[in-house]
């Protein structure tokens, strides 16, 4: 899986629009047989004692300044709220990541003990507001762009956190694995996706309403920004439209501010030539700015699942996620569950149509939603082992499907419990006085 930014940035001259478009749709879907997996792995950083309290900004550079000296097999990033991420490298298997990032989580969670610090998985943070902890022009860029349309924003880049599942864009041909028909899975399984795991159901120390607010988030920020494109045709000829039609988050300047500017589409921008001509190295940083669901890189990133509570809790929708796309017996189940939904999108991209808010706002408790889920977790459960997962997989997957699935269920829904029936912390069961009952 290479990463699509790395493949324009070559020659700084003027681009066209025409360019634009073919290295978009050259680039953005590599196909070939599926086979190789990644994940990406968001948490949020906290006292285990005091997960409400704000950590303090010298204590979290402490703390990371150590764990860069830790060696890793998976790339380790900060996000602009000091969240932190572990990126596997890509696998050539599910179980090859899963060691990969479960042998590198332990080694971070060790280092962050030794600071009093752990992490948290949930899927946008419950208690505290959304505040900067990285300040550099992309963020500062990114914040005032965001911040046209709203707090959301603010809650994306600073209080919420992902379980990011990477597969491979899939065959030239049609079938089940063909990279069509798996673009058009990925984004209609997605709000599958969003129900069976969705674990933000709390902001501000308060329900929202919704099962997953962190899905809510994205729907705040925008179409262009944040959606998808149109699912009708061509995937490539969809993506290059989207992405010339996307508007520019920031105009980058060598020795001088970077500009903000509203409303200009990259499409415009290569049009006018305004306020500098576009470079293919634009171009790369442009993609990286687009936020949609599921994102092309070369390989396609599934970027809708909310981060899971526990240890291994990310294990299941990696394993869930692979099956379906890549044992073609799941894929194909997955695929004829997944078409009665489709009526539910009423043809608009995700997430911005009433299936996805739906998945967002109720989870499982949607009859409809349950009904695909335990059909896809049933497959999912029977792929597995023909893609050589170990029991510690199977069962957490098995597991999972037990307690919520069956039950039409999500890990939101523990969380409400917990705080509907005791005075206790949501999340930690610790008592937090300055938690609702």
């Amino acid at each position: 899986m290479s990463d699509s930014a790395g493949d324009c940035t070559e020659p700084r001259r003027a681009i066209t629009e025409a360019e634009v478009e073919a290295l978009v749709r050259g680039i953005c879907f590599k196909t070939g047989p599926p086979g190789t997996v990644g994940v990406e792995v968001e948490w949020l950083v906290h006292e285990p004692h005091r997960p409400w309290s704000p950590v303090a900004p010298e204590r979290l550079a402490a703390a990371y300044a150590a764990l860069r000296t830790v060696p890793l097999g998976s790339a380790l990033t900060v996000e602009p709220g000091g969240q932190l991420e572990l990126s596997s490298p890509p696998a050539a298997s599910l179980m090859e990541a899963v060691t990969v990032v479960s042998a590198d989580l332990a080694a971070v969670r060790a280092a962050l003990r030794g600071h009093g610090l752990a992490l948290l998985g949930i899927g946008q943070d419950p208690w505290r507001p959304p505040r900067r902890y990285l300040h550099s022009p992309r963020y500062d860029a990114m914040e005032t762009c965001l911040d046209r349309t709203g707090p959301a924003g603010r809650d994306m880049m600073c209080a919420s956190a992902s379980v990011q599942v990477c597969l491979d864009a899939g065959h030239e041909e049609p079938g089940p694995l063909g990279m069509g028909r798996r673009w058009w899975l990925a984004h209609q399984l997605g709000a599958v996706l969003v129900a069976a795991f969705a674990n933000s159901p709390l902001a501000g120390r308060r329900p929202t309403g919704w099962r997953s607010t962190r899905q809510l988030t994205w729907t705040r920020i925008g179409p262009g920004r944040a959606g998808a494109p149109a699912l009708d045709g061509d995937p490539r000829a969809a993506w290059a439209r989207h992405v010339l039609d996307a508007p520019v988050m920031c105009v980058r300047q060598e020795g001088g501010p970077w500009e903000v500017p509203e409303g200009l589409t990259f499409r415009e921008w290569t049009r006018s030539g305004g306020p500098r001509p576009p470079t293919r190295e634009d171009l790369a940083y442009h993609l990286t700015t687009l936020f949609p669901p599921v994102r092309p890189r070369g390989h396609l990133e599934l970027r809708m699942i909310d981060a899971q509570p526990g240890d291994d809790g990310w294990i299941v929708p990696l394993a869930v996620t692979t099956a379906l796309f890549d044992d073609p017996e799941a894929a194909e189940t997955a695929y004829r569950a997944v078409k009665p939904l489709a009526e539910r999108s009423l043809s608009l991209p995700a997430p911005h149509n009433p299936l996805w808010r739906d998945a967002a706002r109720d989870g499982l408790g949607d009859p409809e939603l349950r009904e695909v889920a335990e059909l896809c977790f049933a497959a999912a459960l029977e792929a597995l082992p023909r893609l050589g997962a170990g029991r510690r997989v199977t069962d957490a997957v098995a597991a999972f499907a037990d307690r919520y699935v069956a039950r039409g269920r999500c890990p939101a829904d523990d969380l409400l419990d917990r705080l509907h029936r005791t005075n206790l912390s949501p999340v930690t069961g610790a008592h937090g006085k300055d938690i609702p009952a």
